[in-house]
């Protein structure tokens, strides 16, 4: 996969993927992260890249002649036939895991991390294929967000985690993940419960998903209008409502 992500302050995102996980998967060649700066594509001696909003009102407005400049030279350096347009910007539909893996069957993505009040709206119409926004705040750009999008992008691409690993993670089902623990099996009074040191794998196996359904109905129960439960998954959910 290759991550174009279009931004006037590339070095804000130049430490995230110099580290951890996502620089092993540079690495190993699983995924090429190219920061673009936009004002490499812009064509006067004063490299503007923004201009003031007609009708008035606050604030910079980032012009379309550098992003579709831009987003023209990436496509055609991909080579890619499937080449991804995303907005990063408030007004987008909202990140979640489904989508995560949805970026992550793509060969070519390229983000556009706003900054200001936001991009000329012909860029909205005629250039970006997708906006997202990872949450209803307003940061000060797209940068951050774009690398947040990232991480959870890259992580899904094959060959960076375990398949088992990513199939048990929050969300995977709909659902939130069991508790975890590790040494010390008593800790402040506090102990490990008892079948996950049993060493009975079906014992284990059935804990960890009660506990799961039992946390996504405390915490997140509108994340269960959409989940594909088992019948002993609903009829232990209706057991924990009566018991409540």
């Amino acid at each position: 996969m290759k991550i174009d992500l279009i931004t006037i302050f590339p070095g804000i995102l130049d430490g995230p993927f110099k580290e951890s996980m996502i620089r092993r998967a540079i690495d190993q060649g699983l995924v090429n992260i190219n920061l673009v700066d936009l004002r490499s594509f812009t064509t006067d001696r004063h490299r503007q890249v923004d201009d003031a909003p007609y009708g008035g009102g606050y604030g910079m407005i980032l012009k379309p002649e550098p992003l579709f400049a831009a987003v023209k030279h990436l496509k055609t350096c991909s080579g890619s036939k499937h080449s991804r347009v995303v907005l990063l910007t408030p007004q987008g539909r909202k990140f979640n895991q489904q989508t995560a893996r949805e970026l992550s069957a793509m060969d070519h993505i390229i983000l556009i991390c706003g900054r200001y009040e936001g991009v000329d709206e012909r860029v909205r119409i005629a250039l970006v294929d997708d906006e997202i926004s990872i949450g209803d705040y307003v940061l000060t750009g797209g940068e951050l967000a774009a690398a947040v999008l990232v991480d959870a992008v890259v992580r899904l691409l094959p060959g960076f985690l375990a398949e088992e690993a990513s199939a048990r993670e929050s969300f995977s089902e709909q659902l939130l993940e069991h508790p975890h623990y590790t040494r010390p099996p008593v800790f402040k009074g506090m102990e490990v419960p008892a079948v996950l040191m049993s060493g009975n794998h079906a014992d284990i196996d059935r804990w960890r998903k009660e506990q799961s359904l039992k946390r996504t109905m405390e915490r997140r129960p509108d994340l269960l209008e959409e989940a594909d439960l088992m019948p002993e998954e609903k009829a232990y959910l209706n057991q924990i409502k009566k018991q409540s």
